[in-house]
């Protein structure tokens, strides 16, 4: 039986939150995200669960992308600590001015806001997890 990952791209509120909702409980490393600031690109490696298919409940490596990022920040998370887990537990946006900012929201009260010129984010599944 062929498998089929998913690729799902937001460009609106509404896309952003079945990403959301995808990603939901998704495990990530510290050493696993990485700000591409001369191509305003904000790359997440991430395991989440897949909820989306029949497959339910199996685990997927996917990468979360988001493009026109030429702001970042975080709080309560130790850069300096590659092995560090996070959980990620929602992804909210606000829209300030001519700008949204997208809020990646953690376990432990940590997070990570990305001002963004135009909200596209990518959320595409690389492999099932054994």
């Amino acid at each position: 039986m062929k498998k089929y990952f998913a690729k799902i791209i937001a460009t609106d509120n509404e896309g952003l939150r079945m990403i959301s909702a995808c990603c939901s409980g998704a495990k990530i490393k510290t050493s696993n995200i990485k700000y591409l600031k001369d191509n305003k690109i904000f790359l997440l490696s991430l395991e989440r669960t897949n909820i989306e298919n029949e497959d339910v409940g199996k685990k997927i490596n996917s990468i979360c992308k988001f493009d026109f990022v030429h702001n970042v920040r975080s709080k309560n998370i130790n850069q300096k600590n590659s092995d560090l887990m996070l959980e990620l537990i929602a992804i909210d946006y606000l829209k300030n001015k001519e700008d949204y900012e997208i809020d990646l929201i953690f376990s432990n009260n940590a997070h990570i806001m990305l001002k963004i010129e135009a909200i596209e984010v990518k959320l595409e599944d690389q492999n099932e997890i054994k």
